[in-house]
Formats: C-alpha cells, structure tokens, sequence
C-alpha cells in the first residue's frame, strides 16, 4: 500500500475547548475523518499541537494551531476497467447504482478482475485512494439492485457511521419458497457456519441480525417479501429466510432441492428451474447525505428475471384458482 503526503491542513483549537483532550478535540475540528484514522495521525506525530507531538489524551489550553499532515494511501492497487454502470444518482461525494446479478463487487482470489471495483476505478479514479474503493457496504454477486459509494474521505466516514448506527434504510425484496399468511421480524444471531465455511448460518454465539419482513405479494406456495435491514451481516436475508424455512427462489446456497408445486404450469416449472441465482433485489436505499445532511432516497427498479419470475407465479396461481372452482 502506497502513501503520498498531503498539504498540511491547520486550525485554531477554540478557548472554550480548554482542559479537553487533545484527541477529543481534533476529531471535532475534523470530522470528515473517523476516529481511528485521527488516533493514527496523533500515534504517527502527522497530527501536531503547536508544531509538536502531543499525546491523546493531552489537555488543550485554548488558542493552540493545531496541523494535521494528511496521509492518502492508495487503498486499492485494482485496475480500472471500463465496466458499464447503472448510476442511479452522484453528486461530488457519491455514487448512488444499480449493480446487476452477476456483478462481484471486490476483486479476489477466485475474481481478479472485471468486478464493481475496476469498473468505479474507471469512472472516478480518485477512489484508489479511499477505504476499499469507497464501498460501505456490499451486495452478494448474485443479489441486485442499490447500491451508495463514497466519492470523498468525509462522505466515507459519514456512511460508515451512519451504517453503524442503524440509521440507513435498507429494503429489499425476496421470492421465497412457501405462502406465508404475515409477516414479522427475524431477530436471529448470524455467524459462520460451524463446518462450510463459505456459508453462514444461525448460532447462539453468533452476531446479532435482524430482518423485518413483510408481505408484498402472495401466491399459492410462493410469497414476495419486502424485507428490511435493521443489521447487515453477510447473507443475513438468505440465513433468515432459510431458518423460517422459506428460503428464497434459487438460492445456490441455501435454497435446498428444488420444491416444484403439485400442478404447476408448465412455464412455472421452466422458471423455477431456469432462475439461476437467489431471487433477491436491493430495491430501496435511503439515508441522509453525509456532507449536505439532505435526505436521499434512491430506488432500483425489478429486474427483467425477477419481473419474469413475479408474472409467472401471478399465472399459476390464477390457473390453479380456476381449477379449484371447476
């Protein structure tokens, strides 16, 4: 990981901060910066109070220039890719998209290459320097839709925060196997599974996880669920859905066998067993712009598979209703 310095930024610790920690007082000073990457600068002497080391916890007087000699580091060495992209919305601090099925979002051992990553390298290149691109969160390869990436070191840190703290909004929505009569709230700890490690699965010990789910459309032995983030563990609608035992359409994962229903339409049949990836979309991100405090809501539409998927269940159901009042 490459560093190249920056020009030193200054500022003027206030009179009233007198007697405050050194460390308390520089992130209010800077807030574009998290925590940890202040209490860095402090340990590495890049942050300076009046022209020297200080400690963290030293005690301000009140009047002191406080300079702070930024460090970018190239965060990621990826090359950029001329990858079409969905934006949905940018502005100088983010990127709002809409990721495709199919799209792996870091590049890694088994995807080197072509993922989410080149492609935002090519559109803004100045996101090598950011925390993983600029990406706060991330989406399976196989899910769809929404998407937020931070342009900027502030907005960065504002998202992340934003995130730890519950405060983003996030709804998906999810053809599961089974005709549910409500819905409800998984509130179910998620951690690796005990012997597969590329999944995940509920435990005791696990990390606290909660979906709220709702119905959204509901069919004869299949509902569509609006299903809302509280936490994001990795593949935590997937996990929980399986533990309620309706897992979602094609999960690859944690789908099971293949459950075809008694009497279903020939195009049902096809569907089902051509739907190749988890029928999960990232329909709705909502959160509050980390820079101009504006509120964003951004919204992917269904995708064609899963628009295909909903109008094939809606016909088998209308087919075996009729065939139930004959």
């Amino acid at each position: 990981m490459s560093q190249t310095p920056d020009a030193p930024r200054q500022a003027t610790v206030p009179d009233e901060a007198a007697g405050r920690r050194f460390d308390a007082v520089l992130a209010e000073l800077f807030p574009e910066y998290s925590r940890s990457r202040l209490a860095a600068w402090i340990k590495s002497g890049d942050a300076l109070l009046d022209g020297q080391p200080a400690r963290p916890r030293d005690a301000v007087k009140g009047g002191e220039t406080v300079s702070l000699a930024e460090v970018s580091e190239i965060q990621t060495e990826a090359v950029a890719e001329d990858i079409p992209l969905d934006v949905l919305y940018q502005d100088e601090h983010l990127f709002v998209l809409d990721k495709p099925a199919g799209l792996v979002v870091h590049p890694g051992a088994g995807n080197p290459a072509g993922t989410l990553v080149n492609a935002l390298l090519h559109r803004d290149p100045g996101l090598a320097a950011l925390p993983r691109a600029g990406i706060v969160h991330r989406l399976d390869k196989d899910t769809s839709g929404v998407m937020v990436v931070a342009r900027t070191l502030q907005a960065h840190t504002g998202l992340v925060a934003q995130l730890a703290a519950r405060e983003v909004r996030r709804q998906y929505v999810a053809v599961v196997v089974g005709a549910l009569v409500s819905g409800g709230t998984a509130n179910a700890p998620i951690d690796r599974h005990p012997r597969d490690r590329l999944r995940m699965a509920v435990r005791e010990d696990g990390r606290d996880a909660v979906t709220h789910y709702r119905l959204r459309e509901r069919f004869r032995a299949h509902t569509a669920l609006e299903c809302r983030l509280e936490t994001g563990r990795t593949h935590q609608i997937r996990v929980h859905m399986q533990h309620l035992r309706h897992p979602i359409v094609g999960d690859p994962l944690y789908g099971g066998p293949l459950k075809l229903p008694r009497g279903a339409t020939e195009d049902l049949v096809a569907s089902l067993r051509g739907f190749g990836r988890q029928a999960l979309h990232a329909e709705v991100l909502e959160f509050q712009h980390p820079v101009t405090g504006a509120q964003v809501r951004v919204e992917a539409p269904l995708p064609k598979d899963m628009l295909e998927l909903l109008r094939v269940l809606r016909e088998d159901t209308r087919h075996w209703e009729e065939s139930q009042r004959r």
